[in-house]
């Protein structure tokens, strides 16, 4: 059940909500937790039934957990209590996630042949991992307070933030699900929330799965792309990603906020970046500050010296990028960011300035570039896509064979029938990424607005238009997911 769907934002949304704010009327409180537990879990196996043992197992096992640690005084016995408890979760994560990639690691070094097993990926088993990990160390250091199962509960299965993030911190959730003042229907939240939530549903229907086109198109043929496809393929992708993630954290804040729940921003106009760094606090915040305060300052930070600084640098980034995704590319692309870290932080020092216009430009085709590693197959894909990038494959504009480039006239509602090959729908993908990316770099984001809005009624014809126009290209392309359920 995507977010997108007609089955959730027309039968599922409004059941849950309706019966939430019933109980909440009767003061049925618990009862009203209750209910967000249950249609979460409802949500999350609506996938796949086989999904919710893994979570119910994570849940249960991580709450009694969290309760010895708090309970327990000894500091070395916490300590080999919150091991184990790490070490269990990695297990969990790893078995599912990166066993076959062990596996064929271990083929390819010791010419073994071992038998690596299909296994499906449980739906955000990196998510709720990290967040219950995250949960162990604040128990840990005592910083847990109170614990109720119910409550915990909710904060992990709470179904705005379940599928996708944003990695949340109990210390911001679980206070606001005992508030009183938030168990009564707030119409300003809801206008507010409905309004975030179909800029949101804009972003993934009508951009992120257009571009999703032209991307999936090129990266499936990578090795015929010449200089134009290439640059098209990339910063479609480019493009998608931004607008895939954003969108979803978008609906995930504005579903909240019907419930009068508020979810950290996670996405603050990344490509607006003038450098690397800048970058990293715009885009995935909760996922940055997970890394921050959960590897980077576990492993000593800054505290011990410039080379191991830049050692626990590369190491956060690295963990980052196989967090990411089970494979060579999602740890290169995380290790070149780590290095692009390191040498602005080395640059910083010398206290050299370059132009904005400049600055910008150079971390955009960085990101840009790198996120070729991200998307591609492996490594030899990703290299085909760069060799088209630089112009080795050929400049010319020729009449490629990328068949999947001509679903965009059915999957836009013909909305541009004239481009008949598909030389001219190139040139068109570059003309209408650069006018795309004008709002990125000058306008206000989705946060920026919400903030600023005082009456919603004023953005009412905006948000109709928004929510009417991505409930017309819900029904355009046949496939659409989120890319953040990979991860």
């Amino acid at each position: 059940m995507l977010f997108n769907s007609f089955e959730f934002i027309f039968v599922f949304l409004p059941i849950s909500f309706g019966i939430y704010f019933f109980l909440c009327g009767k003061e049925y409180f618990s009862a009203s937790k209750w209910w967000i537990v249950f249609s979460s879990l409802f949500f999350y196996s609506w996938w796949n039934i086989f999904y919710l043992p893994i979570i119910l197992t994570s849940i249960s096992f991580n709450y009694f957990l969290g309760k010895f640690l708090i309970k327990e005084k000894f500091r070395q016995k916490r300590l080999m209590l919150l091991i184990s408890g790490i070490l269990a979760n990695i297990f969990l994560l790893g078995y599912f996630k990166y066993k076959n990639f062990l596996i064929d690691n271990i083929n390819t070094a010791f010419d073994f042949n071992i038998y690596s097993v299909d296994i499906a990926l449980p739906l955000a088993i990196s998510f709720f991992t990290f967040q219950q990990i995250a949960y162990l160390v604040d128990a840990y250091q005592q910083k847990v307070k109170k614990q109720n199962f119910l409550n915990y509960a909710v904060f992990i299965t709470f179904f705005p933030q379940l599928i996708a993030g944003p990695i949340v911190h109990h210390s911001e959730m679980m206070p606001q699900f005992d508030d009183h003042d938030k168990k009564t229907k707030n119409y300003h939240n809801i206008a507010k929330g409905m309004f975030i939530f179909s800029i949101g549903l804009y972003k993934k229907v009508v951009i992120a799965d257009t571009f999703s086109v032209w991307a999936s198109a090129g990266f499936d043929n990578s090795n015929i792309l010449t200089f134009y496809e290439a640059w098209a393929t990339s910063l479609s992708y480019t493009f998608q990603l931004y607008f895939d993630f954003s969108g979803y954290a978008d609906m995930a804040i504005g579903l909240a906020l019907l419930f009068n729940i508020y979810l950290p921003v996670n996405f603050n106009s990344p490509y607006k970046a003038l450098n690397i760094q800048d970058f990293w606090r715009r885009w995935h915040l909760t996922l940055s500050r997970f890394l921050r305060e959960y590897v980077y300052i576990p492993l000593g930070g800054n505290r011990k010296g410039e080379v191991r600084t830049y050692k626990n640098l590369m190491a956060t980034f690295v963990i980052g990028g196989l967090w990411h995704g089970a494979g060579w590319t999602f740890i290169l692309w995380g290790a070149l960011h780590g290095l692009a870290i390191i040498v602005h932080r080395a640059w910083s020092r010398l206290g050299v300035q370059c132009w904005r216009w400049l600055a910008w430009f150079m971390t955009f085709n960085f990101i840009n570039i790198t996120w070729v590693f991200f998307r591609a197959n492996n490594l030899s894909d990703a290299m085909m896509v760069l060799k088209g990038m630089l112009g080795l494959s050929g400049i010319y504009v020729k009449d490629v064979t990328l068949t999947g480039l001509l679903k965009l006239e059915v999957a836009t509602l013909k909305l541009i029938p004239f481009f008949t090959n598909s030389s001219r729908l190139n040139i068109a993908v570059l003309l209408l990424v650069s006018i795309l990316s004008l709002p990125l770099i000058f306008f206000k984001n989705s946060h920026d607005i919400s903030i600023e809005i005082q009456s919603v009624s004023k953005y009412l014809f905006f948000m109709i238009v928004l929510f009417l126009t991505s409930i017309l290209f819900m029904n355009s392309f046949s496939e659409s997911e989120f890319l953040y359920f990979d991860f």
